[in-house]
């Protein structure tokens, strides 16, 4: 499959910014890190599910449809959360499918292009060792419901990063093209991982009320884990690359719209259907 080129985002994605609101309160502050936590999941479990009928075998394209319901049903949870928090008559269905781009909330990490095989499990395997870390800080988050799905979700994503964790040492200790196709996949997307880390005004609000996570506080624990599997496979880091931010902020690259496209086409086009 053809490499996507790569996309120049505007100036303002790519360093640090602080949460466009004057003033948060813990309402406000609460819905908009609810989207976070429910667009990262549902947009790379949309992207995921691109891979039914396409994957190598029936095995892999099974493992694959899995984790992207796992993601989708973490994404119901906290949207259906993130809906009533608002109280303007959106459930997660509404913000799922009846959100432009720039009101999604997810990092830029989850929409890049499935490009290959490789490409696919390298953004997997950093996503979901991050995710992994993230949710088992969540277990003693004060709002009810993200602990509990995190209680849940922190399973379901130790075997995301388990699954993707040995094809990266699989593709890397492989034969010369798997090794080649696996480089690549870091390469590309490496330059978002700093997203991930971000302690902007409302992470750093939400954590110090106990409901979020800092992110900051588990950077040591994803890099000793993503090295230790880079050792493994016989495979150096890529190189550090100017970081790309923006994507809490709504300030996405072309390849959301896009995705965004075919997810809400349905819903947008016969609205008042009923299921």
């Amino acid at each position: 499959m053809a490499s996507t080129p790569p996309i120049d985002l505007p100036s303002h994605a790519t360093g640090a910014g602080a949460f466009d609101t004057p003033a948060l309160d813990e309402g406000g502050a609460l819905f908009e890190y609810l989207l976070r936590l429910g667009d990262d999941s549902l947009i790379l479990g949309q992207r995921l599910s691109e891979w039914c009928g396409h994957a190598a075998s029936v095995e892999v394209d099974l493992s694959l449809a899995n984790v992207a319901l796992d993601l989708i049903g973490q994404a119901t949870h906290f949207l259906g959360h993130a809906g009533k928090v608002e109280g303007k008559g959106r459930d997660g269905d509404a913000l799922a499918f009846r959100r432009d781009v720039l009101d999604f909330r997810n990092c830029l990490l989850v929409e890049q292009p499935n490009g290959d095989f490789g490409r696919t499990m390298a953004r997997q395997f950093l996503f979901s060792t991050w995710q992994r870390l993230l949710f088992r800080q969540l277990l003693g988050s004060t709002d009810e419901l993200i602990a509990g799905v995190a209680e849940k979700a922190v399973k379901e994503v130790t075997y995301h990063q388990e699954l993707s964790g040995e094809w990266i040492i699989r593709l890397g200790d492989g034969t010369e093209e798997s090794r080649r196709r696996i480089e690549d996949g870091l390469a590309w997307n490496w330059r978002f991982i700093p997203e991930l880390f971000e302690m902007d005004d409302l992470a750093a609000f939400m954590a110090e009320r106990g409901i979020g996570a800092d992110l900051a506080g588990f950077r040591a624990d994803f890099d000793a884990v993503v090295s230790a599997v880079l050792a493994e496979a016989t495979l150096e880091p890529p190189p550090d690359q100017r970081p790309i931010l923006g994507g809490r902020r709504g300030h996405h690259s072309e390849h959301l719209g896009h995705l965004l496209c075919t997810m809400q086409f349905l819903p947008r086009t016969y609205p008042d259907s009923t299921w």
